[in-house]
């Protein structure tokens, strides 16, 4: 089973935006919409781009290499359901992000 680990801290992510976060030997694209933090797999399924550094407009980032898109909620790929990334579970513990990995 895995643990709850800090990613961030809630100032590190703006509304609207995502970053890059290294833990445990994954890269996870972590999100903050309208204050409510989401954290799925960084490396986009298509050719490996970095989500976290995609627009993100809602609950949906783009990749900045060829534009495919995602929820950031679920994970899964907007123009092909069967296709997505792993999701993790995020709790905010006063200002810290934490991801269970």
């Amino acid at each position: 089973m895995g643990e709850f680990v800090r990613v961030a801290a809630t100032t590190d992510v703006e509304p609207g935006h995502g970053i890059v976060a290294e833990v445990n030997d994954k890269t996870l694209a972590v999100f903050n919409v309208e204050g409510i933090f989401h954290a799925i797999d960084n490396t986009c399924i298509h050719r490996g781009g970095p989500l976290g550094e995609g627009e993100l407009e809602g609950l949906v980032v783009t990749c900045p290499w060829h534009g495919w898109q995602y929820n950031v909620s679920t994970g899964v790929c907007v123009a092909n359901p069967e296709a997505k990334v792993e999701r993790y579970e995020v709790k905010i513990e006063g200002t810290d992000v934490k991801v269970l990995v």
